[in-house]
């Protein structure tokens, strides 16, 4: 099974946009057959986020996810 390489930025945001006063960068592999949904459930495991309400933009080979409740976003791009 092939997979896909993302890479992953964690980061606080100012007035709702990306601050990167801190970030925490990781990559994660996942099998390219699945859906969006199931990448973003995946990212958000990955997270320890499973269960929190998120607002999610997917453009394809670029996801955001951001928390409701947070000032937080994640960034995850497609790097193959």
């Amino acid at each position: 099974m092939s997979h896909k390489l993302w890479s992953i930025e964690h980061t606080d945001t100012f007035g709702g946009e990306p601050n990167y006063c801190w970030v925490n960068r990781s990559e994660v592999e996942i099998p390219e057959k699945y859906s969006s949904a199931w990448i973003v459930r995946t990212l958000k495991k990955e997270l320890g986020w499973t269960g929190l309400p998120c607002i999610t933009s997917d453009w394809g080979t670029y996801i955001i996810i951001r928390p409701t409740d947070r000032c937080e976003i994640v960034l995850a791009t497609l790097t193959d």
